[in-house]
């Protein structure tokens, strides 16, 4: 007999009488047991040699006798974790597995001072329709971002199960802060903490993407992770009515820089106000007037310098040597923050993509979505956005 349970009894004396139940080699240590039906002392479903097990199925071990020691799962797919249970006779998965893979689950068993072990290999179904990331962002080597950073993620495709897939999706930051998932449309999930975070830290981006049932017959793909560098609390404030702006750094003002904004003869001519991101910068940078064509009235066409932009209509800090005369006195510009040479070029060399740029003063508002604007709702409106709110 090869398989099942023994127990070795001895007999008052010199000698001794093995008696063996179930019939197992005698002897301590550990076995080697594969799972199976009932009466055996480990039973893993899915069982062994199973195909087409659905990536958000569940691994579960059960003990008929003893405890479980320990439990392992491993394949080329995701890492699957779990529990134990009822006094750690029972094991069970907690996170989904990658479709298309092979997984063994190694489960160990101590009962009577002796170890066994049992195992079970499967595949997982190999899904006709995947979900992956196509982008998080921010996500550039060596880069380091401002308090006001959002984390926004773009999947290549539409979701269809929202709920299941924001449930996969965590955010863990050094220094902890409240935050929320936010839906902008059906391929895109942004991320805001209820305050700006805390600067000189690390944010870590995980999704358990592998697996979850994304609805519409779509499986997750794959696991994705992304650690985010806090750099320093870089705010900008300024009054577009007084033309100058202060920059702090961690709490302290470190420079006030006149400029000029936008002349307000139309719409597009007025420089918004709103809580601002900084998004990017370039040097240099060619401006255009928006659409218009060479020949219309109002169209231009400028290389500037050291260029930051804040919004996607065309808003940015440069340089503009043609109206310092102007910066801190007056509003000559067709949407920008007009600065001088050398502040301009030392606001481009500290600037941080997610800085924040408080400005005030005019009566254009920064419209939704022109630019990084999750900072002009209230928390409470933005967790609202929640597939899970």
């Amino acid at each position: 007999m090869t398989r099942g349970r023994f127990r070795l009894v001895l007999t008052g004396g010199t000698g001794a009488v093995a008696m063996l139940v179930a019939g197992c080699t005698v002897g301590g240590g550990e076995g080697s047991l594969t799972s199976g039906g009932s009466g055996e002392p480990v039973t893993i479903t899915p069982a062994n040699g199973t195909a087409q097990v659905k990536p958000d199925g569940t691994i579960e071990v059960k003990a008929s006798d003893g405890e479980l020691q320990k439990v392992t799962v491993q394949g080329k797919g995701a890492t699957v974790t779990g529990r134990f249970g009822d006094e750690r006779k029972t094991w069970r998965s907690d996170r989904t597995m990658t479709p298309g893979t092979s997984y063994t689950v190694t489960a160990q068993v101590r009962d009577d001072g002796e170890t066994r072990t049992s195992t079970s290999s499967f595949t997982t179904l190999k899904a006709d329709k995947t979900l992956k990331i196509a982008d998080v962002t921010p996500n550039r080597k060596g880069e380091k971002v401002g308090v006001g950073m959002p984390i926004m993620v773009t999947f290549d495709g539409p979701v269809a199960n929202k709920a299941a897939v924001e449930r996969t999706l965590s955010v863990t930051p050094d220094k902890a802060v409240e935050g929320a998932w936010r839906w902008d449309g059906a391929d895109k999930v942004v991320y805001r903490p209820k305050t700006y975070w805390q600067p000189h830290q690390t944010v870590r981006f995980h999704a358990k993407l592998a697996g979850v049932n994304a609805g519409g017959g779509v499986y997750g793909a794959q696991d994705e992770q992304v650690n985010i560098a806090l750099g320093a609390a870089q705010i900008t404030t300024g009054n577009i009515g007084k033309h100058r702006m202060t920059v702090t750094r961690d709490g302290k003002k470190v420079r006030t820089l006149p400029f000029s904004a936008g002349n307000g003869q139309t719409r597009e001519y007025t420089t918004t106000s709103g809580v601002h991101l900084l998004m990017e910068k370039a040097n240099p940078v060619t401006m255009t007037s928006p659409g218009r064509k060479p020949g219309d009235p109002g169209y231009y066409k400028q290389v500037v310098n050291h260029g930051v932009r804040f919004s996607w209509s065309g808003q940015y800090t440069h340089s503009a040597p043609w109206s310092v005369g102007s910066q801190g006195s007056a509003n000559v510009s067709h949407g920008c923050i007009n600065l001088s040479p050398s502040d301009a070029r030392w606001y481009y060399d500290i600037a941080q993509r997610g800085d924040v740029l408080k400005l005030t003063g005019s009566d254009r508002r920064i419209e939704d979505g022109n630019g990084w604007t999750q900072w002009e709702m209230s928390f409470d409106e933005w967790r609202q956005g929640s597939a899970l709110s």
